[in-house]
Formats: C-alpha cells, sequence, structure tokens
C-alpha cells in the first residue's frame, strides 16, 4: 500500500515519528503537518518530518488518503470539529491517543455519519522528551498498537491503519474500548502519576537539593517518564480518570500493605513480596 499524502495534526515526538516511519518505508509521497503553533511545524518541516505545512484543515485534508491526530487527547473533539466538514469520503481517520473511551464519545459527538472513517488506535511507544526534535523513525519498531475499531468501520479502513502501523514496525493488535483504558491505566497511566509524584515530592522538601545530588540509577530509572509533557499526561489522567483511579485505590493498600510489613520488621513478608514482584519481573520480555 501507498498512501499519497498522509495528514498529521500534531507533529511532535508521536505524529513526527509515524510520519518519519512511514517515509522511511516508502509507504508515502507526501506528508502535510497542521497543529497549533507555527513554530513547532516549522521545526517538524526544516527536520523533513514533514513535507508541508497547512495552516487550515482544508490545506491539510485536501486529497488527504490518511489522517492522523496526534494531539493530548483534550484537543480531539477540537480537532475533529475542525476536520469534520473537510474529511473526503476516501479519507481513512485515525488517532494516537492514550485513552479510547473518551475520544470515541467525542468522534461520535461531532463526526454523525463520518464515524465510519474513524478508526481509534494508540501506539504503546514514546519517549522522555517530546516535540518534532524527539520524534524518530525506529520509535515503533517492535512496539504495540492497539486499535479499537468501532462497528462501523469497514474492513479496508481498519486494514489501511493497521497496514500503516506495520509499516512503522508495529506489531498491532485489537481491544475494545473499556479493555483498553482499564489495562492502560494499570501499565502506563499509573508509572507516569507514580514517577511525578515521586519527583514532586522531594521537590518540595526542605532538603530538596541535596537528595537530587545523590540520585543515582535507580531514581534516574524509575522517574525517567516524569520528564515527559506535563500537558498530555495531565489531560490522560482527566481523561480516564475511573480506570486511573481505581488503578491508585488498588496501589495505596499495597503502599499499606508494605507500610505494615516494614514497621512491624517483618523481613519473611517483605521478601516474599519482594521475590514475587523481582520474579514476574525478571520474566517479561519487555520491549526496550
Amino acid at each position: 500500500m501507498m498512501f499519497r499524502r498522509v495528514a498529521i495534526f500534531g507533529v511532535g515526538l508521536i505524529g513526527g515519528s509515524f510520519a518519519l516511519a512511514l517515509k522511511r518505508a516508502g509507504m508515502v509521497q507526501e506528508v502535510v503537518g497542521a497543529g497549533r503553533k507555527r513554530e513547532t511545524l516549522d521545526q517538524a518541516l526544516a527536520l523533513g518530518i514533514i513535507d508541508r505545512i497547512a495552516l487550515k484543515p482544508e490545506e491539510a485534508l485536501a486529497g488527504c488518503d490518511l489522517a492522523m491526530i496526534a494531539a493530548p487527547v483534550a484537543q480531539t473533539e477540537n480537532i475533529l470539529s475542525s476536520i469534520s466538514p473537510h474529511l473526503e469520503a476516501s479519507t481513512v481517520l485515525t488517532d494516537a491517543g492514550s485513552t479510547k473511551s473518551d475520544v470515541i464519545a467525542a468522534a461520535r459527538a461531532v463526526l454523525g455519519e463520518k464515524i465510519v472513517q474513524f478508526v481509534p488506535g494508540h501506539p504503546i511507544a514514546g519517549r522522555e522528551l517530546h516535540g518534532p526534535q524527539a520524534a524518530l523513525a525506529e520509535l515503533y519498531q517492535n512496539k504495540r498498537v492497539i486499535l479499537t475499531p468501532l462497528p462501523e468501520n469497514s474492513a479496508a479502513s481498519i486494514s489501511a491503519v493497521t497496514q500503516a502501523w506495520q509499516a512503522c514496525g508495529a506489531q498491532v493488535d485489537t481491544l475494545s474500548a473499556v479493555q483498553h483504558d482499564a489495562v492502560l491505566a494499570a501499565v502506563s497511566h499509573l508509572p507516569h502519576v507514580l514517577a511525578y509524584a515521586l519527583v514532586a515530592q522531594i521537590a518540595r522538601a526542605e532538603d530538596a537539593q541535596l537528595k537530587f545530588g545523590l540520585a543515582s540509577s535507580g531514581f534516574r530509572d524509575f522517574t525517567r517518564i516524569a520528564a515527559s509533557s506535563p500537558e498530555m499526561w495531565r489531560d490522560i489522567a482527566l481523561a480516564n480518570r475511573d480506570a486511573l483511579l481505581n488503578e491508585l485505590s488498588t496501589y495505596q493498600k499495597m503502599l499499606e500493605h508494605l507500610h505494615g510489613l516494614i514497621e512491624r520488621g517483618d523481613a519473611a513478608g517483605l521478601e516474599k513480596l519482594f521475590t514475587l514482584a523481582s520474579e514476574k519481573r525478571l520474566s517479561l520480555n519487555l520491549p526496550k
């Protein structure tokens, strides 16, 4: 499959890497970039991520085979509203949002009959850096992408999105929106919230400078994702509020359990819990 023209709404890490990967695979003839900030679009153009800047949605969508929304999820409804009047019947629309139930609800509210053209998706990949300068052609290599297709989607539309992600080097899986949001709350959204919380806790301490000065590899590895886009993760936390709150409550119970073990000096209990976690972590074949 060859896309004549792909439009990217949001040319930062996720959208920019998608564009670069498609280009590297020889899957697209032209990539058009659209977004809120002209400075960001100029950067993407200078870096070769996009071939042309579109300042209006109709300019981005004209003759477009595939359009990708790769912006913070809170912006999705506004972007969809701007896209909808100009969405050609032959254009397949997808997204890269980290939450799916809210995105689908916004799409149904805005797109009307054009919902048939929207195939929701989410690449399970990223970096702690953001913006066009962080984009990598290999970001999705051997990573997983979750599609949450709608009953209205045609097989051809789902296939087009699937082939695009496979060309980026990704493995494509399918879940329902509810399953996606529940699972990602546990293995993605909760870890980011915890990393932000730990760094913020130490930053507020009276001896913060000393603590940060002595931080080493353990702190670095645990908190790396706290350098991620605050805007994006603010939106994700609120968009997936119920599932995330459930995971936070479960984690709080685990912390209370750990607090009790340490308080009681329960060495056997601590070692049992740590062994369970260590063995499970070592058994996981997680992509780097």
